[in-house]
């Protein structure tokens, strides 16, 4: 429901700011238009990678689609920022000639902007700390408020001092504010994408916890990597002591203490005898998982 209104309301204010922003030539308009288009379809994304990722594993993908919500934060990030290279272009393009706008028109429209976008992040504003793709949903509009609130500045400049290239300027900061926003969640759902570990977990403080494991003398073959984009799987080879170890208790006390302070909840465990673990086929391969150096 979140995304549905997220959209309606965006959707109406991008034709109100084109409408104007063609009407009083206002490339400030015109530009925050734009990305307010582009983030429509961020929204639209973001929606369906998360639809995607609650559909149910099947014999084809055992996972399920989660990997969907990465992919939508990814494809989210990319196109706002090839949507800002386009607009710091025309830009610069404009400051060589600034041409005249209604500062009262901007102002308006852009207060508008700041209502319509607050709201909007307000949505999406409990689920943002636990989801790449949903915070990516949160932190756009969360920027187009702030940005709504440039436009309004510039416009009133506009009207105090006359100044004209405030206009390109304005859409130059623009561009620089959702360029710097959004490069993180670039940057982490490309990382994401490649089975990085997620940022909220402490690898080598996993493998510390799996140690202090009863019974367990040495832990190989570790790998973390994010299902979707929010939920984590672990898989690991523990070697035991000796026979004797309850194996139904190491896995009990693994499977919390990585819920507990990692929030993994999908753990894959093998457990091995030191002489199975000798000759384990995975056991140092290059690239099967991280050893500590």
């Amino acid at each position: 429901m979140a995304f549905a209104i997220g959209i309606a309301l965006n959707l109406g204010f991008v034709a109100v700011e084109a409408f104007y922003g063609w009407r009083i030539n206002s490339l400030a308009l015109l530009a925050d238009a734009g990305h307010n288009l582009s983030d429509v379809a961020g929204l639209v994304l973001a929606w369906g990678g998360a639809l995607a990722g609650k559909l149910r594993p099947d014999a084809r993908h055992t996972y399920g689609w989660q990997r969907a919500s990465i992919l939508a934060a990814f494809f989210n990030a990319l196109l706002l920022l090839v949507a800002m290279g386009a607009l710091a272009w025309e830009a610069v393009g404009r400051l060589g000639t600034p041409e005249a706008t209604q500062g009262w028109t901007i102002m308006a429209v852009a207060g508008v902007g700041i209502v319509v976008n607050t709201a909007t992040a307000l949505l999406f504003m409990r689920g943002a700390h636990g989801d790449l793709n949903i915070r990516g949903a949160f932190l756009h509009m969360a920027a187009d408020a702030l940005v709504s609130l440039g436009v309004v500045v510039g416009g009133a400049l506009v009207l105090w001092q006359g100044w004209l290239w405030i206009d390109p300027v304005m859409s130059l900061a623009i561009a620089v504010v959702i360029v710097v926003g959004t490069w993180d969640l670039f940057k982490q759902s490309l990382h994401l994408l490649f089975d990085g570990v997620p940022d909220r977990v402490d690898l080598p403080a996993v493998r510390q916890v799996l140690l202090a494991l009863p019974g367990v003398t040495e832990v190989h073959d570790l790998h973390v990597w994010a299902m979707g984009t929010s939920r984590t799987a672990l898989t690991a080879h523990l070697v035991l002591a000796d026979a004797a170890v309850d194996t139904g208790t190491v896995l009990a006390k693994a499977e919390h203490e990585l819920h507990e302070h990692f929030d993994i909840a999908h753990v894959t465990l093998q457990l091995e005898p030191p002489s199975h673990a000798a000759h384990c086929a995975l056991r140092g391969e290059h690239g099967c998982g991280f050893e500590p150096a």
